[in-house]
C-alpha cells in the first residue's frame, strides 16, 4: 500500500478483538487516517492464525505493534513469546511497518528478521516514563537506538508540563531527513559513536557528548517519530511537522485520547499538511485549555489569508517557566487565558498602551500595566522583545456600549456620549477578564461595584485602582440593585462543564437594563436566559470572544483581520 502524502496521520488501535479492530480501522480511514498503529497487546487471540488473519484483512497501511508491559499477563517469559512471534509474523506478511520496542530489537532473537526483511520497515521505540530527560540524554539514547538498524526511531514520553517538550523539539530539528531515503550500511560506525558518546556521559562530560552526538546525526540522520503522552504533550503532534517529523498520530473522534488531537481536528481545523519549517507558532496560554475555540477561529482564518501560521492549544503551569523556555522566534504570538493574564504582564519585556483603543475616551491614557492583565503576547521579529496587549477591554466594553446605542438609538435618535455614562455597573468577578471590564467602564463615566469570592486581595484592590466600590461576593444576594444598572459576570460560574450555574438570582436581573456574560462556552449560558426573561438586553461572551480575536489577529499577523469570515466561522461553531 503506498502513501499519496509526505506527512502520515496515524491512528492508534487498542481493541479486544479482530473484529473491533477492522471496524475501528474502518472509522479512521472514514475520519482521514493515512494509516493505523495495530496494538495487538491489547488483542486477546488463542493463535497466530487469528492475527496473521486481521494483517491480511486490513484496510489500511499499519505499524504492527506489541508492548511488553508484564502487569498484563502472570509470565513475563511466555508474553515475551508471543510478542517474538507476532512480530516475526509481521515481518513474514510484509506489513508496512513492525515496531519494536528497543530492547525486543537488540534480542538475538530478532537479529535474522532485523537485518533480512525485505520490504516491511522497522521502528525501534523507547518508552522514556517517570523523569524529565535533557536534549543531551535524548540524544545518547537516540544514538543508542540507531545502532539497531532500524528505519525509523520512536520516542515515547510522558510530560507533567509543557516545558519538557523543548528537547523533543530540537531532537526532531536534529532528525530531519525525508523518511525512508536514509539507510544504514555501516552498523559498526553507528556502535563506535554510541560507545564514544557513552564514556563521555559516564564521565559527566554531557556537553562534549552532545557535540559528538550532533556531529553523528549530521552523518547518520534517521526520521524520527515523537510522541508525548498526557494533555500538556498535545503540541508534540501539532507541532511536530514544523520541526521536521512525519508521522503524528491522531485517535478517532469517539475515543480521545489525552495529548492526542483528533483525526477530525487534524484533517477539518489545523491541516498539518500546510505545515513547514518556516510556519509561525501561535497559541493559547491557558489551564485549563480544552474549552478554546481559538483553533478553529485563528487556524482558517490564516489559511483564508495565506499567512504562514499555526494556532494550538497551550495547557501551561507555570506561565514564566514557559516564557523562559520558549524563546525561538518562531513561536511567534500568544492567547493568555485563564488563570495567566496577570502574571503575563510580568514576562512581557514591554507592555504597549492602550491609547489608540476607543476603550478610553473620558479619562488619562491607561495602558495594560495599569489594568495589570494582557490576553494577547506578540514576539516582536526586530528584536524578539515580548510585547503585551489587552484586547479584552475593547471587546467587551465596545460589545455593551454597541448593545446599549442600538437601543437607545431606536427609542431616542443618535447617540453622542457613551451610553455607559453614569450607569451603575456591577461586575461579577476580578480577574484578568474582569479587571479590563473595570477599567473600561470606568473610563467611560460608570460607577463600578465589584463582588468576588477573594473580597481582599482582588476586590478592593481593584475597586481602588478604579475608585470603585467592592463587596464580598457572598453579599450578592443581599445587594440592592439600582434600576437600569449594567451585569457582567468575568468569573467561570456557568462555564461547561457546569452550565446550569448562574452567579445571581432571577430577582437582581429584573432590575438590569443590560447583562453581559464573559462565558462562551455555551453561548447561551443560563444566566443570559433568565436575564432574557426578565427583559433586559444580552450581549454574549462570544461577541467579546469575537472582537478580541480579531483584534489579536490584527496583532499576529501584522495585517487586516477577515472581519466577515471569522465571524461566519464563529457563529457557526457555537
Amino acid at each position: 500500500m503506498a502513501f499519496k502524502n509526505n506527512l502520515l496521520v496515524c491512528t492508534p488501535l487498542e481493541c479486544g478483538t479482530a473484529g473491533e479492530m477492522l471496524s475501528s480501522m474502518k472509522r479512521a480511514e472514514t475520519e482521514g487516517a493515512d494509516l493505523t498503529e495495530l496494538r495487538l497487546d491489547s488483542l486477546s487471540f488463542s493463535h497466530s492464525s487469528e492475527v496473521e488473519k486481521l494483517i491480511k484483512q486490513r484496510t489500511l497501511p499499519s505499524i504492527v505493534s506489541f508492548r511488553l508491559e508484564p502487569s498484563r499477563i502472570s509470565s513475563n517469559k511466555d508474553r515475551k513469546n508471543t510478542c517474538l512471534q507476532v512480530l516475526r509474523l509481521a515481518f513474514d506478511l510484509n506489513v508496512e511497518f513492525v515496531e519494536m520496542d528497543y530492547e525486543v530489537a537488540s534480542e538475538d532473537a530478532m537479529a535474522e528478521y532485523v537485518y533480512n526483511r525485505s520490504n516491511t520497515k522497522l521502528i525501534v521505540s523507547s518508552y522514556v516514563n517517570g523523569r524529565k530527560p535533557s536534549a543531551e540524554e535524548l540524544g545518547y539514547l537516540i544514538a543508542c537506538m540507531q545502532s539497531t538498524g532500524a528505519d525509523v526511531l520512536k520516542l515515547v514520553l510522558d510530560v507533567e508540563k509543557i516545558t519538557d517538550l523543548a528537547p523533543v523539539f530540537t531532537m526532531l530539528t536534529h532528525c530531519q531527513v525525508p523518511p525512508f531515503q536514509t539507510k544504514f550500511k555501516n552498523i559498526v560506525i553507528v556502535a563506535v559513536y554510541c560507545i564514544l558518546v557513552g564514556l563521555l556521559a559516564l564521565n559527566e562530560n554531557y556537553v562534549v557528548a552532545y557535540i559528538f552526538w550532533g556531529m553523528f546525526c549530521l552523518c547518520l540522520q534517521m526520521p524520527l517519530i515523537a510522541l508525548a503522552v498526557g494533555s500538556r504533550g498535545l503540541i508534540s503532534q501539532l507541532l511536530g511537522p514544523k520541526f521536521g517529523g512525519f508521522l503524528v498520530y491522531g485517535s478517532l473522534s469517539d475515543k480521545a485520547v489525552p495529548g492526542m488531537p483528533t483525526l477530525l481536528s487534524l484533517r477539518q481545523i489545523y491541516k498539518l499538511e500546510y505545515i513547514n519549517a518556516d510556519t509561525k507558532v501561535f497559541g493559547l496560554i491557558s489551564n485549563p485549555v480544552g474549552h478554546s475555540k481559538g483553533p478553529v477561529l485563528h487556524n482558517p482564518a490564516f489559511r483564508h489569508t495565506g499567512y504562514n501560521g499555526i494556532y494550538v492549544p497551550m495547557q501551561v503551569d507555570d506561565v514564566k517557566e514557559f516564557f523562559r523556555t520558549y524563546t525561538s522566534s518562531d513561536f511567534a504570538g500568544f492567547s493568555v487565558g485563564i488563570p495567566h493574564k496577570e502574571a503575563a504582564v510580568g514576562c512581557c519585556d514591554e507592555v504597549h498602551p492602550l491609547a489608540k483603543s476607543n476603550c478610553f475616551l473620558t479619562e488619562e491614557v491607561f495602558v495594560a500595566q495599569s489594568i495589570g492583565a494582557v490576553n494577547t503576547i506578540v514576539r516582536r521579529p526586530t528584536d524578539g522583545k515580548l510585547v503585551g496587549y489587552n484586547t479584552d477591554c475593547d471587546a467587551s466594553i465596545s460589545a455593551i456600549e454597541d448593545a446599549l446605542t442600538e437601543r437607545r438609538i431606536t427609542h431616542k435618535g443618535v447617540l453622542q456620549a457613551s451610553p455607559l455614562s453614569g450607569k451603575t455597573f456591577v461586575l461579577i468577578g476580578a480577574g484578568g477578564a474582569g479587571r479590563a471590564l473595570a477599567f473600561g467602564a470606568k473610563s467611560r463615566g460608570a460607577r463600578v461595584i465589584i463582588f468576588n469570592r477573594n473580597y481582599e486581595e482582588r476586590a478592593r484592590a481593584l475597586a481602588k485602582a478604579v475608585s470603585g466600590e467592592a463587596l464580598p461576593y457572598e453579599s450578592l444576594d443581599r445587594f440592592r440593585p439600582v434600576n437600569g444598572m449594567i451585569l457582567a459576570n468575568a468569573s467561570a460560574i456557568g462555564m461547561e462543564p457546569n452550565p446550569d450555574q448562574s452567579p445571581v438570582s432571577k430577582e437582581i436581573l429584573k432590575a438590569c437594563e443590560l447583562v453581559f456574560d464573559a462565558v462562551y462556552t455555551p453561548r447561551n449560558t443560563r444566566l443570559l436566559q433568565e436575564a432574557k426573561e426578565a427583559g433586559a438586553v444580552v450581549v454574549s461572551g462570544v461577541e467579546m470572544f469575537i472582537r478580541q480575536a480579531l483584534g489579536q489577529f490584527r496583532l499576529f499577523t501584522g495585517g487586516l483581520a477577515p472581519e466577515a469570515f471569522m465571524r461566519k466561522l464563529v457563529l457557526e461553531q457555537f
